[in-house]
């Protein structure tokens, strides 16, 4: 759809998540016309490229794509000659290399950053680059713009805080529970056999939730999740939440997802034996938990406990869900919500139109 008058957006928005957070953005703006990466459902604009082009299953795809990705940066760069201002959005592997490339082009068009890099984790290095050629930095982790000397890096708030539109409520939820396995093939192949022996254990006393995917095929969720008919299968990642007494969830967004929802959980992640061990002893990885890591940055303290590799075990799982402390886990809930402070939806959208 094409907006007579409009500002001229050029957006590189490649993964789902950040295509939501861009749609929310979008709800506090008016005459902005996008071009660019972006869903085709978006209605303010046509996408050079639907993200669904841009997918990549594992390295040797990256690899074999490698070529092609070059093509759609320099058709980028050429698209945003006719844009008043560019926001990219997350990706940095893709949106940091475009954003040098668009910086050396048009040195005086304004280039921002919203969903920056975990530079926190991994890969310091990309400050610099970041801070030479990008020109607002929007940050949605409190603690994450002391990583950038120039001052260009600021907080919004975070977007979950916009997205999140359940209740959950502590006298309805008894007895429900449950289990996120993950998004990558990989994660769900490790941990469904161990969720649904947890299942099991747990009897008919429970009614379980097993939370799939939304874009995920009825073939894909029958190779993938065996014993699936043992439980009900909710394809609404916060309301399977909202409606929980307890979850046992894989590393991820969920983790903050539930923590703000206030639903008691366990993460229980198995990596590659070789991720694993880069993570631990080469890059000092401590926790992989978002909400721990949030918490842990703001007050030294964790909002829930993390089973990793082999102590990923029924019987731990069991434990956890009999022992975890829910007053306690409500107070930290709490303490994280108001470290984050509010959304930032309408904030990155005050940034743009500005």
């Amino acid at each position: 759809m094409r907006i007579v008058n409009a500002m001229k957006l050029l957006v590189s928005a490649l993964e789902p998540s950040a295509n939501l957070h861009l749609k929310e953005v979008l709800k506090h703006t008016e005459d902005v016309a996008l071009m660019g990466i972006f869903e085709k459902s978006i209605m303010q604009g046509t996408p050079l490229y639907d993200i669904s082009q841009m997918a990549i299953m594992g390295f040797v795809d990256a690899i074999k794509k490698l070529r092609w990705f070059f093509k759609v940066a320099d058709e980028m760069v050429e698209l945003a000659k006719d844009a008043d201002k560019v926001l990219l959005m997350d990706s940095s592997g893709f949106n940091l290399p475009l954003a040098k490339k668009l910086k050396e082009k048009y040195p005086e068009k304004e280039i921002i950053y919203y969903i920056l890099p975990q530079v926190w984790a991994s890969r310091p290095k990309r400050v610099e680059k970041l801070e030479k050629y990008c020109d607002r930095l929007l940050g949605i982790l409190p603690f994450e713009t002391s990583y950038y000397p120039s001052g260009k890096a600021e907080y919004v708030g975070h977007p979950l805080l916009d997205e999140i539109d359940v209740i959950r409520n502590d006298t309805r939820v008894k007895g429900v529970i449950a289990f996120l396995p993950g998004s990558r093939s990989s994660e769900i192949r490790k941990l469904m056999p161990i969720f649904l022996e947890l299942r099991r254990r747990l009897g008919n006393d429970i009614h379980p939730l097993l939370v799939i995917p939304q874009s995920f095929s009825k073939q894909k969720i029958a190779k993938l999740y065996r014993g699936n008919r043992e439980f009900e299968i909710v394809r609404d990642t916060h309301k399977a939440l909202s409606r929980s007494e307890f979850a046992f969830i894989c590393s991820g967004t969920a983790t903050l997802e539930a923590a703000l929802i206030g639903t008691p959980f366990t993460l229980a992640y198995i990596a590659k034996k070789i991720d694993y061990f880069i993570g631990k002893n080469l890059l000092n990885i401590t926790q992989v938990g978002l909400a721990n890591i949030i918490l842990n940055r703001y007050n030294g303290t964790n909002l829930h406990n993390e089973l990793l590799q082999e102590d990923v075990t029924v019987e731990k799982l069991l434990s956890e869900y009999r022992e975890t402390d829910r007053t306690i886990f409500a107070q930290k809930a709490q303490e994280l919500s108001a470290y984050l402070a509010h959304g930032s939806s309408k904030n990155v959208a005050q940034i743009i139109c500005s």
